[in-house]
């Protein structure tokens, strides 16, 4: 039987990992912003679908207790982008902005537990 305080607590997680994460990210990158767009070749917004798409996998990842998974998504990750992280500018630029969505959906996952529990879901 499906849970359905648990399964929205689950569902209003993900939408803070991607809607609010995504403007913290933004905003983490605009600290470090690439020199004249330096390094954009992919297609336009590819990056901010990757990092929603990242964000969902880590907080049901989390949510399903499989924290090595998030090893593999990070590093299926690096390798597409592998010949990019050459330049350094843009590797920094990477890495910053993937560790900032992986953190905050991290947390947004581990904040959604603790509040099952809390209210014990």
């Amino acid at each position: 039987m499906i849970d359905v305080p648990t399964s929205l607590l689950y569902l209003g997680a993900d939408a803070v990992a991607t809607l609010a994460g995504h403007v913290v990210v933004r905003w983490v990158l605009r600290l470090c912003p690439l020199p004249n767009n330096e390094g954009y070749q992919g297609l336009r917004r590819a990056g901010t679908v990757i990092g929603i798409l990242e964000r969902l996998f880590t907080v049901t990842l989390v949510i399903l207790g499989q924290y090595a998974a998030i090893t593999i998504l990070f590093a299926a990750k690096s390798i597409v982008r592998f010949g990019e992280t050459k330049e350094r500018h843009f590797a920094e630029y990477y890495l910053i902005g993937t560790l900032a969505s992986i953190l905050f959906a991290l947390l947004t996952a581990q904040a959604a537990l603790k509040l099952a529990t809390l209210l014990r879901l």
